[in-house]
């Protein structure tokens, strides 16, 4: 299509600059705002009202705007439950269950007596006209993750009662509808319950065996994200099939998908840039288009309608924020961010109100239509929808950033501060990814540059040896940096590889080292040559050695034994703490075995820093043993291994490696050799003896965490 610009019409029709004046503001807006302390939203919000059909009618609210808008809706959703901790969730399923109840009812409740004793509507209309209000929309959540605190507990009730009360909502939308085409009855009933127990069972429970099985047999990326958003849309058009709105599909979709995307991944990284720069920006623009600020000056109805309307949702959110802080005892900046994440009225308000504005119930004198919504209810509702995300917006942007800043001063108190360097011996090409995978869930999430990648080359190779080992680190830098990690590539020439790997460890003050086990061979006798009389000599390290046949991402529950008396070794805590950033960052379940004593001590961490897991007594070495050798597929074993002269049975833990060899051959399995003494003077470097230092210890622990 050829574009003369001496002819250029209202609105503009080519694609080409369409699209450009759209990414202009996509990139210009946020630019300006930050520097002014506006959130960015409100600003897309606002260009899109003024370059929309109701501004200066620059920019059509065609059929390109409203999918790339739809999928940006989606995709706010679906990142809200790919995001959201599901083990936190589960620990405060109750807490989301009562917000929800509160920040339902009270909106409504307003909504109710507005609609009917106000404006004067019929109780039918009244009902949905509160419903509006009960709703919101997470429009602020990719700011909030930004900041660092999704995995705060204001943000993680929120997260976890927007799922519910947007269903609640939309149920009230297909009741109300239903009942005004005279089709309630119970076969109404029949059919909507199971319809949604249906979609319910189908995106949680075969969703995940799909994915499972994509991840584990389709290694290019490109595919990866491109499934991911197959997945978004047939759960949003299952949804809708149920008789629900698909915004609650895409939710849904995050559900089901979060425990196989790490937070931590690459993947990961690509599905929240894709978003955030791109498809949310788009949504924000197109509900900019929607504003009509003229309707608001030709009627003075609509203002009254819209001022019931503003005080029902936004007062009523309020409220709701405020008995919810009370309820759990939470700080100010908790509630006043719970009240700013759910003031935001956009998605099902704007599809709540679609749908009551087409159901025509009659005609009056005139024969002009009468609607279950009026004209006034969606102007009224497309001024909430500005007013409720800027509201949103300053709110939520300042108890963020305030709790933010709380949290980086604990964490500056605390007294887990020990400089964190990790050193990934990369040797062979067919391991590198899932090295890198591992050092990217093991790592502390404040740590993006003291990742290091190590080959070594012995004296006596060729040419082809260095050049092997420079296209080895580079894709090991290259899948880092995927996930926004730099990885720092050491090419070392050395007699040997466990000297030449010493040898990084010292100059770069490594703390933990992880060494893979080449495809099939498992533990060669040159391997465990290295290991005894090479990586072991080094006592001031954590030592993993790492066996993978599957995508960590992958692994539905980890076996973790723990020997007898590992917590009097100097590196226990730390190496727990690894094993605990794998079960939060790949939302695998952790099932420790060991004796009583080690797993009481575990329980009282796992109270302070939470993942989901199980605490198994075991009576004798033998007992574990054959806990390890009863894997099931896509399950994974973590061994802490015991210190010479620590642990009666040391002896028979030095045959693990040929066991595993012959019983866990299919199996990802890790071996963890904690540091036995340190010169830095940290927590770890006493043995731990009384409940006061467990609990110290624990401290230690959900500070690094956080």
């Amino acid at each position: 299509m050829q574009l003369s610009i001496h002819h250029i019409s209202l609105p503009i029709e080519d694609p080409l600059l369409k699209f450009l004046i759209e990414l202009i503001i996509i990139l210009c807006i946020p630019l300006l705002l930050n520097k002014i302390k506006v959130p960015h939203l409100l600003g897309l919000i606002i260009a899109g009202a003024v370059i929309g059909p109701n501004g200066f009618g620059v920019l059509s609210r065609d059929s390109s705007v409203v999918v790339t808008g739809t999928t940006g809706l989606l995709y706010i959703m679906f990142l809200a439950g790919l995001e959201i901790d599901m083990a936190d969730f589960k620990k405060n399923k109750w807490k989301s269950i009562i917000f929800s109840l509160y920040t339902f009812a009270v909106p409504f409740l307003l909504g109710l007596i507005g609609g009917y004793y106000i404006l004067g509507f019929s109780f039918l209309t009244s009902v949905l006209f509160a419903s509006l209000f009960s709703s919101h929309t997470l429009i602020v959540y990719p700011m909030i993750s930004g900041l660092g605190i999704a995995k705060n507990l204001s943000v993680n009730i929120t997260v976890g009662g927007t799922m519910i009360t947007d269903v609640l909502s939309l149920l009230v939308l297909a009741v109300v509808v239903g009942m005004s085409q005279g089709e309630v009855g119970t076969a109404f009933w029949l059919k909507l319950s199971t319809s949604m127990i249906l979609f319910t069972l189908i995106v949680l429970l075969v969703f995940p065996i799909i994915a499972r099985w994509f991840f584990k047999n389709v290694e290019d990326k490109i595919s990866q994200y491109l499934f991911v958003i197959v997945m978004i849309y047939l759960a949003a058009l299952l949804a809708e099939i149920a008789g629900i709105e698909s915004i609650i599909g895409a939710f849904f979709a995050g559900l089901a998908l979060n425990k196989l995307i790490p937070h931590t991944s690459s993947l990961m990284n690509r599905v929240e840039f894709v978003g955030n720069a791109i498809f949310i920006p788009f949504f924000l623009i197109s509900v900019g288009m929607l504003i009509d600020f003229s309707a608001f000056i030709q009627s003075w109805e609509t203002l009254w309608v819209a001022a019931i309307m503003l005080v029902a949702s936004i007062g009523g959110k309020y409220v709701a924020a405020m008995f919810t802080k009370k309820t759990f005892k939470l700080t100010n900046d908790e509630g006043q961010l719970i009240f700013g994440m759910s003031a935001a009225s956009a998605a099902a308000t704007l599809a709540s109100v679609m749908v009551g504005y087409n159901i025509i119930i009659g005609e009056n004198d005139a024969g002009e239509p009468i609607r279950l919504l009026n004209d006034h209810v969606l102007n009224g509702s497309i001024l909430l929808i500005l007013i409720s995300c800027t509201i949103s917006s300053f709110v939520s942007m300042a108890s963020a950033q305030r709790i933010a800043e709380s949290d980086k001063d604990d964490k500056v108190s605390g007294k887990s501060e020990e400089k964190e360097n990790i050193l990934l011996a990369l040797n062979h090409e067919a391991t590198v990814e899932k090295m890198v995978n591992l050092g990217l869930i093991v790592k502390t999430s404040t740590n993006k540059d003291r990742v290091f990648g190590v080959n070594v080359i012995n004296e006596e190779e060729n040419e082809s040896s260095v050049k092997n080992a420079e296209k080895i680190l580079g894709l090991a830098v290259k899948a880092a940096s995927a996930a926004d990690v730099k990885l720092n590539p050491i090419t070392r020439h050395d007699n040997d590889t466990a000297s030449g790997i010493s040898n990084v460890i010292k100059e770069k003050e490594i703390t933990d080292l992880i060494v893979g086990l080449e495809g099939g061979k498992g533990f060669s006798a040159s391997f465990g040559y290295n290991l005894y009389n090479g990586y072991l000599r080094n006592k001031t390290i954590n030592l993993m050695v790492y066996h993978a046949v599957q995508p960590v991402s992958t692994i539905k529950n980890y076996v973790v034994l723990v020997p007898e008396n590992a917590e009097m070794d100097a590196g226990f805590f730390h190496s727990m703490l690894r094993i605990w950033n794998i079960g939060r960052n790949s939302g695998a379940k952790m099932s420790f075995y060991g004796k009583d004593k080690t797993m009481q001590i575990l329980k009282r961490i796992v109270k302070k820093a939470n993942i989901e897991a199980t605490f198994n007594v075991l009576g004798s070495w033998q007992e574990a043993q054959e806990v390890a050798f009863n894997l099931v597929e896509d399950e994974g074993l973590i061994i802490m291994m015991a210190d010479k002269g620590m642990h009666s049975y040391f002896s028979q833990m030095r045959h693990v490696p040929d066991l595993l060899n012959n019983r866990v051959s299919t199996n990802n399995y890790m071996l963890i050799y904690p540091f036995s003494k340190t010169e830095k003077n940290l927590t770890e470097k006493r043995a731990v003896s009384s409940h006061d230092d467990f609990v110290e210890i624990g401290k230690v622990i959900r500070n690094i965490f956080k």
